[in-house]
């Protein structure tokens, strides 16, 4: 996988997060099978505004879904929890972001959805 650095602005803040680009395979399997304490976040950039749904079968710890369009700005942010069957985006986007919610990437949990002691990082 590819790494790169991608900046979120958020409530008027602007963060920076290392992300790795997942190819066809990666975009498929996600965070699934993933330990919570070595995940990674991933970038899903598509060629053209979807909406699909995603899951988090076989994903044993919960992550924050960020939604993008083609000029990283957020539409949506969502926490997801284990073995959710399905998460909506209510707009198309065009790239996805899977931040875990483990000490790695504490700071920028926090950054998008607030206080996360009660998430157990």
């Amino acid at each position: 996988m590819v790494r790169r650095k991608i900046y979120l602005v958020f409530k008027k803040k602007k963060m920076g997060l290392d992300v790795f680009v997942c190819n066809w395979f990666n975009k498929f399997r996600g965070l699934m099978f993933c330990r919570k304490k070595n995940a990674r976040a991933l970038l899903f950039d598509f060629e053209k505004s979807v909406k699909l749904n995603i899951h988090s079968f076989f994903v044993f710890f919960p992550f924050v879904a960020v939604w993008l369009d083609d000029k990283n700005k957020i539409i949506e942010i969502k926490i997801v929890r284990p073995f959710t069957v399905a998460v909506n985006p209510k707009k198309p986007y065009q790239k996805l972001v899977e931040i875990p919610m483990n000490r790695s990437y504490f700071e920028m949990v926090r950054f998008l959805v607030g206080d996360a002691k009660h998430l157990n990082t």
